[in-house]
């Protein structure tokens, strides 16, 4: 994923519709500390834990308290976080070491080491397959390998700079934003083949990426829109307007809200009138810096890590240490 850049402002493109009662709102923030910047996060609702990755670990919070109840060291550049609590193990995607660290759950302690492709980014863990996949950004290739073994099984190779990608168990494809082409990448599960390159025209720079399973789209955060994908054709129906810098999206098929964060300091809430309809009803104001979220499955809830930052060189921003935090924005009407 994308890291920290200079901050941009949004200005809104047309008119937009509201909700009266705008459904999200801050709840609670978790304290995270520390040094270095940030990039996925990742929750296990069954065990109240929420994984966020930080510079050279992974940061482990207890949701509901907010307490940090402990650490995955030596993930050097780590980008992202994969949960198989099916095998009691978690994969890390080690940036700076090209490399997949097996972690044991209950300890946190590693179990092994798996190579991969060059700055692995995106990694998710295909409960049907057994299997851990990393999206290797510069390598531009996808690493599979088994998950209960670490054995390397494929190397998928993209030919491009790969972002974040969804899992179709039914279909047995798996989808990833293509950064640099502006594309999705279509990959069979079963043979690890690439079957389709599906361009998203007007699409710059697709990063987060989720999916409707109930209507077969596709959702691609894009600079300054979310492009919605048809899965089976590769047509987009629709899109609307997101800030630019949004490195995490999201959809909860319970309520039909759509989701993106920014950099800006903007969280927009989108409603799915119907597969073809998108209507933003809420931007919520996070804080700069907040371009990644999580979506809670079970709760509902939004995370959003953020911190307060400097300018530095080359444009990129410098996060100040001892300011991280996660934003969790909850339902209005529901108890904190």
């Amino acid at each position: 994923m994308r890291k920290l850049f200079m901050l941009l402002s949004f200005v809104s493109a047309g008119a937009v519709g509201y909700a009266a009662d705008p459904p999200y709102r801050l709840v609670r923030e978790i304290a995270i500390g520390g040094e270095g910047g940030w990039d996925y996060l990742i929750s296990d609702p069954a065990a109240h834990r929420l994984y966020v990755s930080h510079a050279t670990k992974i940061v482990v919070a207890d949701t509901r308290t907010g307490q940090l109840v402990g650490e995955i060291p030596d993930t050097q550049g780590v980008h992202g976080f994969a949960l198989a609590p099916d095998l009691g193990r978690g994969y890390t995607s080690n940036g700076r070491a090209n490399s997949s660290t097996i972690i044991d759950l209950k300890t946190l302690k590693p179990l092994g080491t798996v190579p991969t492709g060059a700055n692995p980014d995106s990694i998710r863990y295909l409960p049907d397959r057994k299997e851990v996949w990393t999206f290797n950004h510069t390598g531009k290739s996808i690493t599979a390998f088994e998950a209960l073994t670490g054995k390397v099984v494929a190397t998928i190779d993209l030919g491009g700079e790969l972002e974040e990608a969804v899992e179709d168990a039914r279909a047995n494809r798996v989808f990833v934003n293509v950064e640099d082409k502006g594309a999705l990448g279509v990959v069979d599960t079963r043979t690890h083949a690439v079957v389709a390159t599906w361009p998203m025209a007007g699409c710059e720079g697709p990063t987060g990426l989720t999916f409707d399973a109930a209507h077969h789209l596709l959702l691609s955060a894009c600079d300054g829109k979310m492009a919605v994908v048809d899965s089976t054709s590769g047509k987009m129906v629709t899109s609307f307007p997101i800030p630019d810098g949004v490195d995490g999206n999201g959809f909860d098929p319970a309520t039909g809200y759509a989701f993106a964060s920014s950099r800006t300091g903007v969280l927009v809430v989108a409603h799915e009138d119907a597969p073809n309809k998108f209507t933003i009803v809420q931007r919520v104001m996070t804080q700069p810096s907040g371009r990644t979220m999580w979506l809670e499955p079970t709760t509902h809830d939004v995370y959003v890590p953020v911190a307060m930052t400097t300018p530095g060189a080359g444009g990129r921003a410098q996060v100040t240490p001892n300011t991280m935090k996660v934003l969790v924005f909850g339902m209005a009407g529901k108890q904190p």
